[in-house]
């Protein structure tokens, strides 16, 4: 088969993969679509030592598996845990230690025309739900993640830093809590997208230091950091939703002081994202900016480096790719 295969950084485009044959409790998954994230950039400039095919953003149909799956659309949760350990019996397995992650973790991912994963980590697409929109499910369900995290009530001042793929889903999920929001980027298109939702948006200097209750950094830069520490009055919550490929330095002293609570979030919950895709109560469209072939996968990844660019698709079966 055919896959983006990645090793010491370098990406190429291989024809010579063999077809994957699932485990028992797993299922095969025929690949029909696929999006490059931020995280994907970042294993290509050294995030971590990851070698195999990338890509955990994708819908699919099984064609290996138990019978109810057979034919069936899917998504799939990227976790692939043991659970046997200390972190699956205290149901946190999405830290378990023994966990292969899809594309980024020691088992081969989405870009490619087949993947495997456990049975359990799969999930039906609803009918109403679209190829492209269920291709969002897996950030859509990092994005909700952070509700799981921080309780937030509507009166909460709380601010998105970051207009690009993730910051949109973040902004759209955290405006369903009633909060007061607003969020900030450097691209007025990008923002125009949350303004037409009903969401308030600005540059930075729309932030007014020490006013917010809860900050969510989604850019992965140190500038977006310092922005969403400032922000913040006293006792208050700095989420971070960025993998960083460098070093990141704070101010430590900051945090003491003013008792800043940091949490780190990641993995989401996916009946969720996907009930939210079904009553179309996100809009994901806006954020497609690219379609390529597979066999386009190398141009495919140069679109997605550049700045300011959105959601980059791949579709597996090269025909219904369109250059956008």
């Amino acid at each position: 088969m055919k896959g983006l295969w990645l090793a010491d950084r370098q990406l190429q485009l291989r024809r010579d993969l063999p077809i994957p044959e699932p485990i028992a409790g797993e299922a095969r998954v025929r690949v029909l679509q696929a999006g490059i994230c931020n995280t994907d950039l970042e294993l290509l400039r050294g995030y971590y030592p990851y070698a195999g095919v990338l890509g955990h953003e994708f819908v699919g149909v099984v064609d290996r598996g138990p019978e109810h799956l057979i034919g069936q659309r899917v998504v799939g949760e990227i976790n692939a845990t043991c659970g046997q350990c200390r972190f699956c019996l205290s149901d946190n397995s999405t830290h378990c230690e023994n966990r292969t992650v899809l594309g980024i973790v020691n088992r081969d991912g989405a870009f490619a025309d087949y993947l495997c994963l456990p049975e359990k980590n799969l999930y039906l697409v609803p009918e109403t739900v679209s190829t492209d929109a269920a291709t969002f499910t897996e950030p859509l369900a990092a994005a909700l993640e952070i509700q799981q995290q921080v309780q937030l009530h509507g009166g909460d001042r709380v601010l998105v830093i970051g207009d690009g793929k993730l910051g949109q889903l973040v902004a759209q999920t955290l405006a369903l809590t009633g909060c007061d929001l607003l969020a900030v980027g450097r691209h007025s298109e990008k923002l125009a997208n949350l303004e037409a939702r009903g969401i308030r948006t600005g540059f930075a200097d729309a932030v007014q230091d020490r006013t917010f209750d809860v900050s969510v950094e989604c850019t992965g830069n140190p500038e977006g950091f310092a922005i969403a520490l400032r922000a913040l009055r006293p006792r208050s919550t700095l989420v971070l939703k960025s993998t960083y490929a460098g070093k990141l330095s704070i101010d430590a002293s900051a945090l003491v002081v003013d008792e800043i609570t940091l949490v780190g979030s990641r993995c989401g919950p996916f009946p969720e994202a996907l009930k939210l895709l079904a009553e179309n109560k996100v809009d994901v469209s806006p954020l497609i900016q690219a379609r390529y072939p597979l066999s386009e996968g190398l141009k495919a990844f140069a679109h997605a480096q550049r700045k300011g660019v959105l959601k980059v698709l791949l579709a597996m079966g090269d025909e219904n790719a369109q250059q956008s």
